[in-house]
Order: structure tokens, then sequence, then C-alpha cells
């Protein structure tokens, strides 16, 4: 595939559950076309996701991730919480000026710009100076109006229904 084919952006968001389950399967497809992937993962660190697990597995795929390891109170937010979004979005902007990837999935920004981590504007402002065809993938409830204005597609994930909704906890394997 030549790069004049990429350049796209996603976005994926909503309430339900799969977001980032949805980017690793593209980054699952893109790494198997022989594609270089960046996923820096907002607000998640020492994960033992089943996504960070497999993807680990596979050479054209790197993750990053940037969290406290404790989940963010969009109330109280700390300077932690902060700092790690910062330097999750420096990563993103370091993978994009250096060519690190053709494939770019900045997993969770949505959440961490609603949260006002991040100025959606800034973030948009680097989308807008990458260099050409480099696709790139943004995931997260909340996602500010202005990426889904701005991006190409736009999948909108619902919780029709959830058996956690019933008490059910989270399995291994399925849900992580």
């Amino acid at each position: 595939m030549g790069a004049r084919a990429l350049g796209k952006v996603h976005v994926v968001t909503g309430p339900g559950k799969g977001k980032t389950t949805a980017a690793f399967g593209l980054a699952l497809r893109a790494a198997g076309h022989g594609l270089r992937v960046c996923i820096v993962q907002f607000m998640k660190s020492g994960s033992t996701t089943g996504e960070v697990i497999g993807a680990k597995c596979i050479h054209d795929i790197k993750i990053y991730q940037y969290g406290t390891g404790r989940f963010a109170d969009p109330k109280r937010l700390t300077e932690d919480d902060r700092r790690c979004a910062t330097d999750a979005f420096a990563k993103a902007r370091e993978s994009l000026d250096e060519g690190e990837c053709e494939v770019l999935i900045l997993d969770e920004v949505n959440l961490a710009a609603s949260f006002g981590l991040l100025d959606p504007a800034e973030v948009l402002a680097v989308l807008k100076s990458r260099k050409p065809g480099i696709e790139v993938v943004l995931t997260g409830r909340g996602a500010p109006p202005e990426f889904v204005d701005y991006a190409d597609y736009v999948s909108y994930i619902d919780d029709m229904k959830h058996p956690f909704k019933k008490g059910e906890k989270a399995r291994k394997g399925i849900e992580w």
C-alpha cells in the first residue's frame, strides 16, 4: 500500500464497550500489511489487557502508556494526571515528527481532552501539521466536537446491553 493511500483520521467514541478494542483491531490489520503502528495510551499504565499483551508480541506495533495507575476523576484532577496527559501528547507529537509510524493511535485522547487535560485545538493543530500519509485514530468517550468535525471516519459505540448492568464482573480475555 502506498503512503498516498494513508492519511485519514478516525474517531471512535461513545459510551459503549470496545473503542480501544476496535483501534487495536485496526492496528493488527495495519501491522499484518507491513505498516508500522504506534499506540499512545492516555490515562493508562501497566495495562494487563489482552489487547496490550497481544500487541506487544507483534514486531510492527509499539505501545506507549502514560497513566497514573488509577482512574482519573474529572472533578479532582491531579498534577500527575496533567503530567501524564502532557507526556503522552509529547510522545504522540514526537512519533509524528520523527516518522516513527504510518498509523498512530491515540487511545483515550478524546477522554483526556473532554476532562480538560488537553486542549482540543492544540491536538488538532498537531494533526493538521502532520506529514502526509499518516493515519490517525482517536479513541475514548466524549470526543470533542472539533475532533468529530475534522475526522474522516466517526464511529459511535453505544451501550445497548451489557452484563455489567446486571452486576456481572469483567471477564479476563473478553472485557479486558
